[in-house]
């Protein structure tokens, strides 16, 4: 099941990345040296941005 941008920006947060900044939607996030930035809309994320995104966190 796809998860959305709110459910990923909540597991970041769990995982203790803080936010940075947000824009309009894109919240930025940063742990140490790494940065990403999710966009929370108020729909499911495109299955390879969330691929994307896990990887980045760490999360895979």
């Amino acid at each position: 099941m796809p998860l959305t941008g709110k459910q990923m920006l909540k597991k970041f947060l769990n995982a203790g990345w803080i936010i940075d900044r947000i824009n309009g939607s894109h919240h930025v996030l940063v742990k140490g040296e790494k940065s990403v930035t999710i966009p929370v809309h108020n729909k499911d994320l495109h299955k390879g941005l969330e691929q994307r995104l896990l990887k980045e966190g760490g999360f895979k």
